[in-house]
């Protein structure tokens, strides 16, 4: 079970995301930034791509472009994190792209902008990169 210490930074981003939008909505831009700009840099340290994606819409709503890490899991788009999962776990390019529903020279594609987001040169690297930034042994 996931104590609520650990839960409460998710829940204060959450509360700044639902704040940030209600401002922007009201016509105040500038006060909803630094609520969208906080939640948007504990989502994406924190994986939440989804809620991530939300607070950068809505950030360039209020007429900021959302900047993410210089490398790391969270700066992987959706996409891009599931075929690195699946190459972690030893799936070829042909394996993930019937699994994803994508040509192979596509999932390499998507492998080269993993490699330069997560620092490495190969495919052999990215299980202990994945392994290292999410904070476990498996991925």
């Amino acid at each position: 079970m996931v104590s609520t210490a650990s839960r409460a930074p998710l829940q204060l981003a959450r509360t700044e995301l639902l704040f940030g939008e209600w401002l922007r909505r009201r016509q105040r831009r500038s006060e909803a930034r630094p609520h969208l700009r906080g939640a948007f840099t504990v989502f994406s340290e924190a994986g939440a791509e989804q809620f991530a994606v939300r607070a950068a819409r809505e950030l360039r709503a209020s007429g900021e472009v959302p900047r993410r890490a210089a490398s790391g899991i969270g700066n992987l788009t959706a996409q891009e994190l599931a075929i690195a999962r699946s190459v972690a776990a030893g799936a070829t390019s042909k394996e993930v792209a019937a699994e994803l529903v994508l040509s192979p020279r596509t999932v390499d594609a998507h492998l080269r902008h993993i490699f330069g987001k997560l620092g490495v040169t190969s495919r052999r690297q990215i299980r202990g990169a994945m392994a290292h930034l999410t904070g476990s042994g498996d991925t």
